[in-house]
């Protein structure tokens, strides 16, 4: 079984082609636990497999987090797609990607570089404000596309200062809080001057990730709502690397998500993994 490996600003990735659809979804879950794995195996944040479009876009994509579950979409995800599918000749430089959340055009910029149109948002809470044990959180939250992507942006201008493990323990416990009814992604964010700072423990990995995407959108759009930002080429740092993000301003939430960065093909092979 033939594989590429892309990671975008350190979110990484295993792309199958499964053009012939020889392989479901229940199979192709068991395969994103065993094949993400970082010791036994290649090792990603997730797996995703190229599939025919359904309704007229460039073809489409089934993603699943490293536990094997699927997601509804994936920003990152996406822009990797996005150059596999120049690579391979499935798309020019513009495309689109069919979803579980909705068709997602990409655009080729460079030879490195991709650009997406996120989902625009389906739920927009700005005042989302949670308390852990008597500490109260500056949060909002919002979801991309529908069924929605579930994001919680945390204001939390100090969270660099933290032990690694305490805030890995805070993300986790967010991310199961009982005010998100199907959990969430937890984006921690320090505002400095003129762009953000996030790290985010991403839902499905069940740990901190690189970068995320779809985390960096949301985060953007919701400090643009609230005024730190015009919504004019967002910067986000994430240990990874930096993303931007453009965003337009509409009626108490935003619409036009426009998510560039970074793509790096890492590997390409065949999956020999004796355990599948």
């Amino acid at each position: 079984m033939k594989f590429m490996k892309i990671h975008g600003a350190g979110n990484d990735f295993i792309i199958l082609d499964n053009m012939d659809l020889k392989l479901d979804k229940a199979q192709l879950s068991k395969m994103a636990k065993k094949l993400c794995a970082q010791r036994t195996s290649i090792g990603a944040d997730g797996l995703m497999a190229v599939v025919p479009a359904a309704h007229g876009g460039s073809f489409g994509m089934w993603f699943f987090n490293s536990d094997g579950s699927e997601g509804e979409m994936c920003g990152n995800g996406a822009r990797c797609i996005a150059r596999y599918g120049y690579e391979k000749g499935l798309a020019g430089e513009s495309m689109v990607i069919e979803t579980i959340s909705g068709d997602v055009t990409a655009e080729r910029v460079s030879k490195r570089q991709y650009k997406i149109r996120l989902s625009d948002p389906t739920v927009t809470k700005l005042d989302h404000n949670i308390t852990l044990e008597g500490v109260t959180y500056e949060c909002s939250y919002i979801e991309l596309g529908n069924p929605g992507l579930p994001h919680a942006v945390v204001r939390l201008d100090n969270f660099d200062s933290y032990d690694e493990n305490v805030l890995r323990e805070i993300g986790r416990k967010l991310r199961f809080h009982e005010s998100f009814p199907k959990g969430a992604n937890i984006n921690f964010c320090k505002l400095e001057d003129g762009y953000i700072k996030i790290r985010t423990f991403e839902r499905g990995v069940e740990d901190f990730t690189l970068a995320c995407g779809t985390g960096s959108g949301s985060s953007a759009a919701v400090f643009t709502l609230k005024g730190f930002f015009d919504g004019s080429n967002v910067r986000l740092d994430m240990p990874g690397g930096t993303l931007y993000v453009s965003v337009t301003k509409d009626k108490g939430t935003v619409k036009d998500i426009y998510l560039t960065g970074p793509t790096c093909l890492v590997a390409e092979g065949e999956v020999l993994d004796e355990d599948l």
